[in-house]
């Protein structure tokens, strides 16, 4: 991932056209589960609302089998704690109020695979979460599921369930775009740097820089305005929350290469069925091409090249079954 070193608004723009993740870029090519185009070369692109809606859709035996996938379909509507202000996972436009991007193109893929119909973004509603919110609002009910750059780790599952990892990234650096004495996590001693209260970056830095001065905020745009306002010298995050933000922000950048390697899950209720039928769901829409059109319609349109292999299922710590955890435990 070296190729992001040094990557700002500037750079992204230059390298990617200026696309936007929402743009209607060519017609598709190849068929998804129920027959319809989903997928297409990457020099011809790959359209977001073709993705969405005709990804598979799980048969009324699959669903009647999971009470939580039931529960879903009566209601008529998927509703996900989630993010309306990251450009390439999730953004929501102000002027239409649809929400577009890699997670939000998933959630909308899942609740159409559950409850079926022709417009994935009508049967999705969003609600904005926190890293202070997540697992509460999956363990009061508020949400069905989090869909929100969520990575996956063993303390979080001993309240939650994960399905996934669907996707993996990695703890990076921003700064401000006129900064030249920080180039990576080893420029951070002594230096304020931002970090999202109840994250998964305070302990990664804590590892990578134990001298950092770490200051926590409530969110992702509290520690952006932070850093353009010289609160602090630098934020550490996903870089795919990075990436969002250099794609729209000139005065920030990203220096050096992540330096942890985070994979993301979907956040779901403990001590249900719904982990097993959002793997299956997964592993279908990995299987038919699915997973790869939603990626090159949002994150490759912003990084280009080919679509990378999805993460196993099941395969870090944190993301086991319920049913091998339970047997573990016996």
């Amino acid at each position: 991932m070296s190729v992001l070193t040094g990557l700002s608004r500037r750079t992204l723009l230059t390298t990617a056209g200026a696309a936007s993740i929402a743009a209607a870029l060519a017609a598709c090519a190849d068929t998804g589960a129920d027959g319809q185009a989903v997928d297409a070369s990457a020099s011809s692109g790959v359209d977001y609302d073709t993705v969405i809606n005709s990804g598979p859709v799980a048969s009324d035996d699959v669903v009647a089998a999971s009470t939580w996938a039931s529960a879903v379909r009566e209601a008529g509507k998927f509703v996900t704690g989630g993010t309306k202000t990251s450009e390439v996972f999730s953004l929501e436009d102000p002027a239409t109020g649809e929400i577009t991007g890699f997670d939000a193109g998933l959630a909308q893929l899942l609740a159409r695979y559950i409850i079926g119909g022709d417009d994935a973004r009508s049967l999705l509603e969003v609600t904005q979460v926190t890293s202070d919110t997540r697992e509460t609002m999956i363990e009061n009910g508020q949400v069905d599921a989090v869909f929100a750059t969520y990575t996956i780790t063993s303390e979080r599952a001993e309240k939650i369930s994960f399905a996934g990892p669907y996707y993996s990234s990695g703890q990076s650096v921003l700064v401000r775009a006129d900064d030249s004495d920080i180039n990576g996590v080893d420029d951070l001693a002594g230096v304020k740097v931002a970090v999202q209260s109840n994250s998964s970056s305070g302990p990664a830095l804590d590892e990578a820089a134990p001298d950092a001065e770490q200051v926590q905020f409530t969110d992702h745009a509290s520690c952006v305005a932070a850093l353009e306002a010289g609160q602090v010298d630098a934020y550490v995050v996903d870089q795919s929350l990075e990436l969002s933000e250099v794609q729209s922000n000139d005065a920030v950048k990203i220096v050096g290469d992540p330096f942890t390697e985070d994979p993301y899950g979907i956040g779901l209720p403990k001590d249900s069925d719904a982990q097993e039928f959002v793997n299956t769901f997964l592993q279908t829409i990995y299987d038919d091409g699915t997973w790869n059109a939603i990626w090159e319609a949002t994150i490759g349109t912003i990084i280009g090249g080919e679509a990378p292999e999805p993460p196993a299922i099941g395969s870090v710590p944190g993301s086991e079954t319920d049913a091998a955890t339970a047997a573990a435990t016996d």
